[in-house]
């Protein structure tokens, strides 16, 4: 049995590990000739360090993650502590810590575990069909690649969904622009140990620590899009947008690298349904594109690739295997999808009222309410 994998980014990797557990031929096609992930780092929280561990893949998160032991919130303009709470009773509910790690690295730990020599790059997708003999995959540059299935994680401008659905999805504007970079951890902006969220006005402003000394940050905006705005501008925009901010953000600016900070409209798709089309399947992005609000995106594309494998250990019928992967991957990714829409909304202001009391909220959380959210959504995952 081989199948045709779309895209070595963490969802084709991590299907690649899962369906070479089940003894299951692996073929991976990349897009692009050098991989530049979008996003300077990455948010895996518990149920996606339990799927990499799955996965035999837990020493890179072991490695790359950052000691974030603490979590807070404080008020943008002055810094005045809103709440701040230990992450260990989240720790010992859900049985995994959180582990925030550099995007960049990650990937590429995750295609040398692979075998970096085993990916075929500059392979973009034109076109998938099918027949009864199985998949054939015609890519930009005039070669094919045909296998028993495919596994399509080509992200959130997938060629593959529109062949799966049938008509083309539209991306939705979530309404706020992203700003992320790394930079040096200095403890006069935070903590060494902590996540940090700075907020108000509906923006917001974030620093937590990931290896080599370093915090991952990023700023939120709600701003139209299409902006004339790109790295050359980023610290005049951010310094505007922040004006009067607390001398920690300030000291954030100050400190970022133009060159090397990302600016990123951030994007969802509506939540749709199947995932699946006989032999062809959508993992990660390709299936449930998603804002970063809840930290879910990386992880529902792992769990997605612990389902296929269960799935697959349980049936070597292709076409009733990917089924299978269907049936437990569509509600789960939608309520994630959905979740992470309602937490962007709040955050960001869309509703100034609603806004203003998840702050009035935040002055009296313990880290109780908190804690509680996010036990929710961990253990919802295919390990618990």
């Amino acid at each position: 049995m081989k199948a045709i994998i779309i895209g070595a980014g963490i969802g084709g990797m991590s299907a690649a590990a899962a369906l070479d557990q089940q003894g299951i031929d692996c073929e991976v096609f990349e897009a692009v000739k050098e991989m530049k992930p979008v996003g300077a780092a990455i948010s895996i929280w518990s149920n996606g360090v339990k799927c990499m561990n799955h996965l035999g893949m837990g020493k890179i998160l072991d490695d790359l993650g950052g000691p974030m032991h603490n979590m807070a919130y404080l008020e943008g303009f002055s810094a005045a502590q809103m709440t701040r709470f230990s992450l260990k009773p989240l720790v010992a509910e859900v049985g995994e810590r959180p582990c925030p790690v550099s995007r960049a690295d990650l990937q590429a730990r995750m295609i040398d575990c692979w075998g970096r020599g085993k990916v075929q790059f500059g392979k973009r997708l034109e076109c998938v069909s099918q027949d009864e003999n199985g998949v054939t995959a015609t890519f930009t540059d005039g070669t094919t690649a045909h296998g028993d299935f495919m596994i399509a994680a080509d992200g959130a401008h997938s060629i593959a969904r529109e062949y799966v659905l049938g008509h083309k999805v539209e991306r939705r504007y979530a309404g706020y622009v992203n700003w992320n970079g790394l930079v040096e951890i200095d403890e006069a902006i935070a903590p060494a140990d902590q996540w940090t969220m700075f907020v108000a006005d509906g923006k917001r402003v974030s620093v937590m620590p990931i290896a080599d000394n370093r915090f991952y940050f990023f700023f939120d905006v709600p701003l139209p899009k299409g902006l004339p705005e790109d790295r050359s501008t980023v610290i005049n925009d951010l310094k505007g947008y922040f004006d009067g901010w607390a001398e920690p953000v300030q000291r954030l600016i100050d400190a970022i690298n133009p060159e090397t900070t990302n600016r990123i409209e951030i994007h969802d798709v509506e939540p749709f349904n199947p995932l699946v089309k006989g032999r062809v399947a959508l993992l990660g992005d390709a299936g449930h594109s998603t804002t970063p609000d809840i930290g879910q995106g990386g992880c529902a594309a792992l769990e997605d690739a612990v389902v296929l494998g269960k799935c697959f250990a349980a049936s070597c019928d292709i076409e009733g295997a990917l089924q299978c992967y269907n049936n437990s991957r569509v509600e789960r990714v939608k309520d994630l999808v959905l979740k992470a829409r309602k937490r962007c909304e709040v955050t960001h202001g869309f509703d100034p009222v609603e806004t203003q009391a998840w702050y009035d909220e935040l002055r009296a959380e313990t880290g109780v309410g908190i804690i509680s959210g996010l036990s929710k959504t961990i253990l919802g995952g295919p390990l618990g």
